[in-house]
């Protein structure tokens, strides 16, 4: 099995410059657990923003969603698979990783969504 066989094509994009309840918002309105954070510029990377990454350093700690920006608590850098990766190497490469989720990129762009969650759903 692949990573091409397991992702979600169910993402969507944020500015690093949004509130983390602008990020919420979004999450729960598109009914997913995580974010890409956009690049600043031509030069800079993509992040990612998770449901953990909100709940672990904003809520746990006392921050305020109003105040926190995404690019405060998102994780960066991103580690990405590819559509042919091994299932059984994604779920090594989160493991060491610590990861839950990992983008999908093919010829440079973003195409879905790996995460723990789809492994162990469709493991058998």
């Amino acid at each position: 099995m692949r990573a091409k066989d397991l992702m979600t094509s169910d993402f969507d994009f944020i500015s690093g410059e949004a509130t983390v309840r602008e990020a919420l918002e979004l999450m729960n309105q598109t009914r997913v657990h995580c974010l890409i954070v956009q690049p600043r510029d031509e030069y800079d990377g993509h992040g990612i923003i998770t449901d953990r990454d909100i709940v672990y350093k904003v809520i746990a700690t006392g921050g305020s969603l109003d105040k926190a920006h995404v690019h405060q608590v998102m994780t960066k850098p991103m580690f990405f698979v590819e559509p042919l990766h091994d299932i059984r190497a994604v779920a090594r490469l989160l493991r060491a990783h610590k990861l839950t989720r990992a983008p999908v990129v093919e010829v440079g762009k973003i195409i879905g969504i790996v995460s723990i969650t789809d492994i162990v759903r469709h493991i058998q």
